[in-house]
């Protein structure tokens, strides 16, 4: 990852969930099977070179597995 979270996230929700995730069997190869989600939300990110920013975030969670596969999507500042 080129960035590290830095605080809480927010406005969290569900993108999709089982069988609307399309890496869904990549996913149950890596980590196992769970119920998984596809969620996205806001954060204040610090990135490689020190700079904090405010960015859309994109990851997958599982119950018992948790949060995986962190993505930066976009900057809202």
């Amino acid at each position: 990852m080129d960035f590290e979270p830095f605080g809480a996230l927010t406005d969290v929700e569900t993108i999709a969930t089982g069988k609307g995730i399309r890496e869904l069997p990549r996913l149950r190869r890596l980590y196992g099977k769970g119920r998984r989600r596809k969620m996205k939300g806001v954060a204040r990110i610090r990135l490689k070179d020190g700079r904090m920013r405010r960015a859309e975030l994109h990851w997958y969670e599982a119950h018992g597995i948790g949060k995986k596969e962190l993505k930066r999507k976009k900057y809202l500042d």
